[in-house]
């Protein structure tokens, strides 16, 4: 398997190069060269299968040469093991429909565990390999962090830096990152958006001398390896529901594009998937976009489902282009407009492409509680913000055929939004008992303006001590 970028200026690479290179050196994202695809006898074959088998047999495509089949099988059974569930990734129905697809049961209680467990040990393995160390950067908006590092903690050959808004996580979000006292390990909180530690991200890895000099790597869904291991829980939900003889819908919370875009490339595998429906809150770009061909960027608003307080949707560039048809100039001409004028220009062709498929849904926050309020009165369901957005978002946009289930992504354990499910119901979700002394442990970060110059010096200074030592 062959990777390119949707800029088209960066070197083709396989799957450890664009596993350790995240970013394109042309700012473009990195895509499969053709996307693989089974036939329906082999979607049907793999019915029934455990989660940790499924999931290696359909991530094998992606990683090609780079890792046996044995291999794979050996990290998936071991990155899923320590869930607190052995289905791994549960399926809840919520109605005659409507089913709960639960990503949260991993260490940090977020969906972004299905992918960093895995992620962790594809660096670990490949570095050995090759001798080699990195630097990891990321940019958080709340769940993402805290599962990078927990996943990369303590790795031998792995420094890690995640930059996360100052005061806009929950308090749960922010400890289980900052509580984190291994040496490899550094928080940064960023005086501003999650837009700008994710500019902030993306600057550094288009900084040569600087990407160079720190090895850096990326575990944000620019990654594409976050986004490949996130495919085979779409595929999981839809073979247990009957694809590829039944078609599927998915409802995805989504901010940043990467979770929705893994359900995506499901159906460019062959899975039936009859439509995506995204759900966003008052930070609604990609709700605007769908609706009315309005990408253009507003400021970031805190909600109570911080991880979707985005206005820049990285992921995004991925599917432009594919609706594109795959051409990287143009692709590349609508990111440059899009950066310098906050606007992307994106042609009605591609946008009605988008349409036949996508549809979106933005809820504020007095709707957000009021959902949560609802499935626990309604259905005895207790939902963490997000994941309401996404029950709400389904039943916004379910399709005519009353015989399509809609799958919603539950992104998020309601425990890490104690506050927001209290408020809307009357009941404080408890932490699970491997984190209930999670407000008595000691923190760590640093705080800075959003300047990269003093955030490069702190990357340097933390991967540096850690390398002399």
């Amino acid at each position: 398997m062959r990777y390119l970028s949707t800029r088209g200026q960066a070197a083709s690479r396989d799957f450890e190069g664009v596993l350790l290179a995240g970013l394109a050196e042309d700012g473009g994202l990195f895509l499969p060269a053709a996307w693989p695809s089974l036939s329906p006898a082999e979607w049907r074959a793999l019915r029934g299968l455990p989660y940790p088998q499924l999931a290696a047999r359909l991530m094998q495509p992606f990683v090609g040469d780079a890792l046996t089949p044995a291999t794979l099988l050996g990290m998936t059974e071991a990155a899923y093991r320590g869930f607190g569930t052995p289905a791994v990734a549960p399926l809840v129905q919520l109605d005659h429909r409507t089913f709960a697809l639960e990503l949260f049961h991993g260490p940090t209680l977020a969906f972004k565990d299905m992918a960093m467990q895995l992620l962790g040990r594809l660096f670990d393995h490949v570095l050995a390999r090759r001798g080699e160390r990195i630097t990891i950067v990321g940019a958080t908006s709340g769940d993402t962090g805290s599962a990078a590092i927990e996943a990369c903690r303590d790795r031998a050959a792995i420094d890690i830096v995640i930059l996360h808004p100052e005061g806009r996580t929950s308090a749960v979000q922010r400890r289980q990152m900052t509580t984190v006292l291994s040496d490899n390990v550094a928080n940064l909180a960023v005086q501003g958006s999650f837009d700008d530690c994710q500019d902030l991200v993306k600057a550094m890895f288009c900084d040569q001398p600087f990407r160079e000099e720190m090895r850096l790597a990326a575990v944000n869904s620019i990654n594409w390896a976050r986004v490949a291991a996130q495919i085979p829980y779409y595929a999981y939900a839809a073979l247990s529901l009957g694809a590829p003889d039944r078609p599927v819908a998915f409802s995805v919370p989504t901010g940043n594009f990467g979770n929705v875009l893994a359900a995506w490339a499901v159906r460019e595998m062959g899975l039936p998937v009859e439509r995506l429906i995204i759900g966003s809150n008052r930070n609604d770009i990609l709700a605007r976009f769908l609706a009315a061909n309005d990408m253009s960027v507003r400021g970031v608003e805190p909600s109570l489902s911080p991880s979707m307080d985005i206005q820049v949707s990285s992921n995004f560039e991925r599917l432009l282009f594919e609706l594109l048809g795959r051409d990287p100039d143009a692709t590349r001409e609508i990111m440059r407009r899009f950066r310098a004028e906050g606007r992307m220009p994106v042609p009605d062709a591609a946008w009605t492409r988008a349409t036949g498929l996508f549809h979106g849904f933005a809820l504020d926050d007095e709707g957000t509680l009021a959902e949560i309020r609802r499935l626990w009165e309604g259905q005895g369901y207790l939902a963490d913000p997000h994941t309401a957005i996404g029950t709400a978002a389904a039943r916004a946009h379910a399709p005519r055929d009353p015989g399509i289930p809609v799958v919603v992504a539950a992104t998020a354990h309601p425990a890490k939004f104690p506050d927001a499910v209290e408020r809307a119901t009357g009941l404080r979700p408890p932490l699970p008992a491997r984190l209930a002394d999670l407000y008595a442990r000691e923190e760590r970060f640093s705080v800075l303006p959003p300047r990269l110059a003093a955030v490069e010096d702190f990357v340097r200074a933390h991967a540096r001590r850690n390398r002399v030592g």
